[in-house]
């Protein structure tokens, strides 16, 4: 890697915590009651329970939810056998990606023991404690062995991603790129260069998906694995082939399928004519391919390829499936992982990209629906249909294989279930980076010279988000740079605008102000010296004037002094009759969107549908279906006050102005939130599940309900978001961090793309 990302990940692992995992209670202890029920006398019942019946662990701890990422960091990544403590940081990076793609609780532990006998014995002895145990990172022999003795000797799953994670992955993609070219698997001819534990996982598992053993041809370092080889490691004997040949361009004439697990550049681009019509090349080397996707496309246009990086179409990433696989298997409390649950997930996976993509599911590709084909034979490792998908077909396969311990009744009603995990804590944000990555445009900070901007914006660069544009004195914002440790470079990685320096712009942006401010009492001489001072005025008019797309303004003094100066530059949108403010707000439970929190104080009947017209579109650019709940003291009719009235009246100007949207009201919070509690008051309501756009009847309900909600919660911020201007300008507030002006900062490149279009 290069130092500038070395730097970032450095700072990113250390600050504002050291280490990316922490642990959160999740029952309540607020007083005396309390600390006798976790802890003692009242503990006592849940230990009886357990030595009664064991399996109550499962329901009175958090043993049912809880995996262990277990190494002895003797295959780290592409680091090697760096032991455990080094391994460390990659372990907690797969404790977080269970927790944030499948809610699953992770500790990673990290064993100094390399000898197999004594892991094996570790490991085991840990049973009690998890509901399944991930492998991870462990050198080849061993982590046969390991695996093959822990499955035997515990009653809970046992996974070595490396192995099986890789080959599930590529199982799909061979069974789609199969249909693509149309072929057939029992026929075609497969080459691997490696022959490590992936390599040999992916075969075994494309044998069982059909493919002739006697059609595969593995090689390793040492050329290739062929019968009666000199040394050859007892793991490979059953892979062995009777051939005379000796080294991969050998292999390689008729080839359907080329599968590289080994190291960069192995395979060479005069090789390419030897393949058979229509290949499939899997470069899987990280995080350089065996060879690059452009030699490829070049030589070879018939050819699908996929890599390890996701800077290509079709990556192959463990995570498409191992949070998913633990999330079904858990759910069922499974005993352990079967050859029917991996293959179980291999349909899930390649059925996926094939499903036609819904609305939703394109908002979450960046606004264009993904289209199965050459690039496109296997999802994203965002998509938000995953854990959908995989965590069923898993428990079903665990169900039918009779190692499941709790079988789920109703698959609905799990699916139901599981939709919570769709969209949890930073994956709002992913369908509107996607948007703003591909467009990357000029986003203009106000507050040029604040510290936050400034990390604000590495990350903005460091993410590709956008080309950042600061106002400020450019001496200033180049000494903080410094100061602050970061890697901006001014005139490179960011624009620098100093009206100081640039009497040109500043002198064409005078004009351009000045007729529009001229005959609203304000002199040539006063518009000078607002242009010059307040640098939200300046934003809003380099926005206006087309020398940006976006504006990132306020985040110092007063909100809505800040809103004031910025409302007069840019226009409404058309038929658009008031501006208006959402705040988003991501919970562990999910997302809610809170309108009107910053703008509208006492907001009319049509005021709140026109608000709640413009909500729901944003709400859609999320990548999610708006649920809006009318929310009131009054629940459905039960008062006639004025506020109650008001939001009966707006119900129905929603529902005449967006017929298709799932609105209800007027309702108090609580029943927008809880199905059960929204039946017990009415049985036809047309809201179903939880509410996720939250509309009230003022601005003070709006607020107090947003921060309340947000200092209890421990809630991320995405806002506010000014709804109704024609072009994306956005005021942070004063208490507003970093990360939440990187966030808004995504949100305004994604909507001036989206303006682009």
């Amino acid at each position: 890697m290069d130092e500038d990302l070395r730097k970032a990940a450095l700072e990113y692992h250390q600050s504002p915590r050291p280490g990316k995992l922490a642990i959160t209670a999740t029952k309540r202890m607020e007083t005396s009651r309390d600390l006798s029920l976790a802890y003692s006398p009242g503990v006592a019942a849940a230990c009886e329970a357990i030595v009664a019946d064991p399996d109550t662990s499962f329901d009175y701890t958090s043993r049912g939810n809880l995996v262990g990422v277990i190494t002895n960091g003797t295959a780290v990544l592409g680091l090697g056998n760096i032991g455990g403590l080094a391994g460390k940081p990659v372990m907690e990076g797969k404790a977080v990606l269970f927790k944030k793609f499948a809610g699953i609780d992770s500790f990673d532990i990290e064993v100094s023991e390399q000898d197999p006998d004594k892991f094996i014995e570790i490991v085991a002895s840990l049973e009690g404690t998890f509901g399944g145990i991930n492998l991870e990172d462990i050198k080849a022999p061993e982590c046969f062995k390991i695996e093959q003795t822990l499955r035997k000797r515990m009653a809970i799953p046992v996974f070595h991603d490396d192995q099986h994670g890789t080959a599930i992955i590529v199982g799909a993609a061979v069974l789609n790129a199969l249909k693509v070219q149309n072929k057939k698997i029992e026929e075609i001819r497969i080459v691997t260069s490696g022959a490590g534990a992936a390599a040999l996982s992916c075969v075994n598992i494309l044998v069982s998906l059909g493919a002739k053993p006697e059609h595969i041809t593995m090689t390793d370092i040492e050329g290739v694995v062929y019968k009666g080889r000199p040394n050859l490691d007892p793991t490979l004997e059953h892979v062995a082939r009777e051939t005379d040949a000796r080294t991969l361009p050998d292999v390689l004439a008729g080839a359907d399928v080329f599968l590289g697990l080994s190291a960069p550049r192995v395979l060479k681009e005069q090789w390419l004519p030897l393949f058979a019509p229509n290949p499939l090349i899997l470069a899987l080397a990280n995080p350089e391919p065996e060879i690059s996707p452009e030699i490829v496309k070049a030589k070879r246009p018939d050819a699908i390829i996929a890599t390890g990086r996701s800077d290509y179409p079709n990556q192959v990433n463990n995570v498409l499936c191992f949070p998913f696989i633990f999330r079904g298997a858990l759910d069922v409390r499974a005993t352990a992982i079967t050859e029917s649950m991996k293959l179980a997930t291999v349909e899930a996976i390649a059925e996926l990209a094939r499903v036609e993509a819904s609305e939703t599911v394109a908002a979450a590709y960046g606004g264009q629906a993904p289209m199965f084909g050459q690039d496109y034979i296997i999802p994203k490792p965002f998509d938000p249909r995953l854990i959908m998908h995989i965590a069923p077909a898993v428990a079903r396969a665990a169900m039918e294989a009779g190692v499941a311990r709790k079988p789920i009744a109703d698959f609905e009603a799990y699916k139901h279930e599981l939709e919570r995990f769709v969209f949890r804590s930073g994956q709002l944000l992913r369908p509107v980076t996607e948007v703003a990555r591909k467009a990357c445009p000029r986003v203009v900070y106000a507050e040029g010279e604040d510290e936050r901007t400034l990390r604000a914006v590495q990350g903005v660069v460091d993410d590709g988000l956008a080309h950042p544009i600061l106002i400020g004195r450019g001496l200033t914002i180049a000494q903080k740079i410094t100061a602050l440790g970061l890697r901006l470079k001014p005139g490179q990685d960011v624009r620098i605008i100093d009206f100081d320096q640039d009497k040109a712009l500043f002198e064409k942006m005078l004009a351009h102000y000045q007729k529009k401010v001229g005959r609203r009492g304000i002199t040539p001489e006063a518009a000078a010296r607002i242009l010059s001072r307040r640098q939200t005025v300046a934003a809003g008019m380099l926005l206006d004037s087309g020398e940006a797309d976006a504006a990132i303004c306020g985040g110092t003094g007063d909100w809505w002094r800040q809103f004031e100066y910025a409302l007069p530059l840019i226009s409404r949108r058309p038929g658009v009759k008031r501006v208006y403010a959402m705040t988003a707000l991501i919970l562990q439970a999910g997302v809610l969107f809170f309108c009107d929190t910053h703008v509208n104080v006492d907001p009319s009947a049509e005021e709140i549908a026109e608000m709640v017209e413009l909500a729901a579109e944003a709400v859609h650019r999320f990548g999610i279906t708006p649920k809006a709940a009318l929310l009131s003291h009054s629940n459905f009719g039960a008062s006639n006050s004025p506020s109650a009235r008001k939001m009966r009246q707006a119900l129905g100007l929603i529902r005449a102005r967006v017929p298709d949207l799932e609105v209800d009201g007027e309702m108090h919070a609580d029943a927008a939130l809880v199905e059960q509690i929204r039946g017990r008051a009415v049985t036809d309501s047309t809201l179903t599940g939880t509410a996720n756009l939250l509309v009230f009847p003022n601005l003070d309900s709006a607020n107090i309900a947003f921060n309340l909600v947000k200092a209890t919660g421990e809630g991320v911020t995405v806002g506010p978001m000014l709804l109704g201007l024609s072009k994306p300008l956005h005021i942070v507030v004063p208490s507003a961090t970093a990360r939440g002006i990187t966030n808004i900062s995504a949100v305004a490149a994604m909507e001036a793309a989206l303006a682009a279009k």
